[in-house]
């Protein structure tokens, strides 16, 4: 969006450099020319009780992906379990405006989520696994994710109090980390989410 043309409106959540710059912010039209503060802050009073964790033993490129569908899908928090440092590309900047909580270790995550009153539901397509498909998902969890390839620690597959498969049917063993947390969190969505909300 360009420049504001015309009188400026007399909102206090509109940037005034926005307004006279123009706003190239990768952000939906209802938040252009809006501080980065307020859009923040609107998003704090709207985000969905359940939280995204990943794995980052090998700094997992999927990350930053994992962080941008979690600002879609209007996540509590993102939690990055292990490595402090992440690739932040393919978050594509939404890593602003989403709440971001480092654990250094899976038992850190697991005190966390004990002390919040929250379960930790693995994603896993693993022997004994249950289908996400069929799962009731709770209002309040934490949704973890493993590695690239290797897939959840063995100490997150004992922490989590149920681990859930999604349904495949290709000769592919499993699929990316990225696409299983949209998955993951779409399927929260359309237990617990305003779909008309999320369409308007």
């Amino acid at each position: 969006m360009g420049p504001w043309v015309g009188a400026w409106p007399a909102d206090p959540r509109l940037d005034p450099d926005l307004l006279r710059d123009g706003d190239r912010r990768n952000v939906v039209d209802r938040y252009r020319y809006w501080r980065h503060d307020a859009i923040v802050a609107d998003l704090d009073a709207r985000r969905h009780p359940f939280h995204v964790a990943i794995e980052n033993w090998r700094h997992d490129l999927n990350i930053g992906s994992v962080v941008r569908t979690a600002n879609a899908f209007l996540a509590r928090e993102v939690h990055i379990v292990g490595h402090r440092r992440w690739n932040r590309r393919g978050a594509m900047v939404t890593d602003r405006y989403q709440h971001l909580r480092h654990h250094p270790q899976v038992e850190d995550l697991v005190a966390w989520a004990a002390g919040a009153g929250v379960p930790v539901i693995g994603i896993d397509n693993l022997p004994g696994s249950v289908p996400l498909e069929t799962y009731e998902l709770p209002r309040e969890c934490v949704l973890v994710f493993g590695q690239e390839s290797v897939g959840l620690s063995e100490a997150m597959r004992e922490a989590a109090v149920a681990t859930l498969a999604i349904a495949q049917y290709g000769s592919t063993r499993s699929i990316n980390a990225g696409a299983a947390a949209a998955i993951a969190m779409h399927a929260w969505v359309r237990h617990h989410g305003d779909l008309e909300v999320g369409h308007a």
